[in-house]
């Protein structure tokens, strides 16, 4: 990957902190990204700096698969306490809409995420830039850790928020059913479940996520155009094909809201105790996007830790040691049972109903007894295409289904969530008989 490579300014020859980064000021993300090329692939970036802490190791930031510069723009203020601050978009990552190679028309498909984060590395060579401290947030988690496990000499400092070593099944049948929406064109569908699997709604009631913030993620979601909807379907294999992440012997933070229904604080806790070197932290009443719900205490949690500073007394954070680590719960939502437990599947595309009692349910989903274990070879057949039925004071509705697992022994089942209103309703019916189970405990 190394035989073309055109840099934006001459400011890539030689390294120097003064000559490479912009001084911070108040318009500096109204700048365009600046760009290097490498053999047809582009880097997006921003370099900026406060001149007080110019002179310290960089702060290379790795977003999500959609977070553009903008998303950190109320962050790297407080970082800069650090040191300069770097933001990097890969090739279809970030808002980076290249994906096609200038030269050889391939699609940017064919980058995987280690490849992804060998040309991170190379860049850094390219720039001149010896050492780093990394942050890398969803999608760029994975980027980082790979990074790490390539070039360990140029790291000093790492810090992972929602990552996972290994992807859960449930996992992955949520982002191949979202990519089955937006084949589809179902987009406002795909909008919702897409915000829905990002954020827990179950617990909108702490992490506060506003009705706006929630509303413009969806329309950026469900207005996609025909680029970024391949970019989506890019990320998303990139994520499915993945089997295992590596992770760093480096002084590394990893870090998760404490209510992360997407890299669940669980499989954040199993990947930190794959680490030597590591300390754990969660911040309270967040979920997968602790920068947006908790932003004061997710930037003095990363800062402290950046600095060296102990973490251990940052207000709205939770630490927890090796010894915690290893009786971190694994469920998320307790499960609670319905006082009339008898239900019915329907099927999509056509009349097929299909009797089933619910042993117990959450609001991501439910464990079912078949009626007539005749009915599992349908099932089967047809994992994506039935739903639950349910009762409230309103009346009957109906909860699109990923079957999970089927069995004599039940059926294991994830609710797709793809409709804010449908979410609500069951939300407050599982409210409502969790308070009913509670009562008829107490008398």
């Amino acid at each position: 990957m190394n035989s073309i490579i055109q840099m934006d300014s001459e400011r890539h020859q030689g390294f120097s902190n003064f000559g490479f980064f912009d001084v911070y000021h108040k318009n500096s993300f109204k700048q365009p990204a600046r760009t290097t090329w490498i053999d047809g692939w582009k880097i997006e970036y921003m370099a900026i700096a406060d001149p007080k802490t110019i002179h310290n190791t960089p702060i290379v930031i790795v977003g999500g698969a959609f977070q553009n510069f903008n998303s950190y723009k109320y962050c790297v203020e407080q970082l800069f306490e650090s040191g300069p601050v770097i933001l990097i978009d890969l090739p279809s990552m970030g808002a980076n809409q290249q994906i096609t190679n200038v030269h050889t028309g391939e699609s940017a498909a064919i980058l995987a995420l280690p490849d992804l984060s060998r040309m991170l590395g190379e860049w850094l060579d390219i720039v001149g830039v010896k050492k780093v401290a990394v942050m890398g947030m969803s999608l760029g988690s994975v980027v980082a850790s790979f990074f790490a496990d390539f070039r360990p000499e140029m790291i000093e400092r790492m810090i992972l928020m929602g990552v996972m070593q290994k992807t859960r099944k449930s996992w992955r049948m949520l982002l191949e059913e979202s990519l089955h929406l937006m084949k589809e064109q179902r987009m406002d569908e795909f909008g919702q479940a897409v915000i829905l699997y990002l954020v827990n709604h179950a617990k909108l009631n702490v992490t506060r996520m506003s009705p706006t913030a929630k509303k413009l993620f969806f329309r950026q979601m469900a207005e996609f155009s025909a680029t970024e909807q391949e970019r989506y379907e890019i990320n998303c294999n990139r994520l499915l094909s993945l089997k295992d992440v590596p992770t760093p012997a480096c002084e590394t933070l990893v870090a998760c809201g404490q209510y992360d229904s997407f890299t669940l604080p669980h499989e954040n806790a199993a990947f930190a105790l794959k680490c030597p070197n590591m300390q754990f932290a969660m911040i309270a009443n967040a979920d997968h996007v602790p920068q947006l719900q908790r932003r004061k205490e997710t930037m003095n949690l990363f800062t402290r830790y950046l600095k060296g500073e102990s973490i251990d007394d940052v207000d709205g954070v939770i630490t927890l040691s090796r010894e915690q680590l290893h009786t971190l719960e694994r469920r998320g939502e307790e499960r609670i049972y319905l006082k009339d437990p008898k239900s019915k599947f329907s099927h999509r595309h056509s009349s097929v109903e299909i009797a089933v009692d619910i042993v117990d349910i959450s609001f991501f989903g439910a464990l079912l007894e078949l009626s007539d274990l005749s009915e599992l070879d349908f099932i089967h057949g047809h994992p994506r295409d039935l739903s639950l039925h349910f009762q409230d004071a309103e009346g009957e509705f109906k909860v699109e289904c990923l079957i999970f697992e089927a069995s004599i022994k039940g059926i294991r089942l994830i609710f797709k969530h793809g409709s804010f209103d449908v979410a609500d309703r069951l939300l407050k019916l599982i409210e409502f008989h969790k308070n009913l189970q509670i009562s008829l405990e107490l008398t």
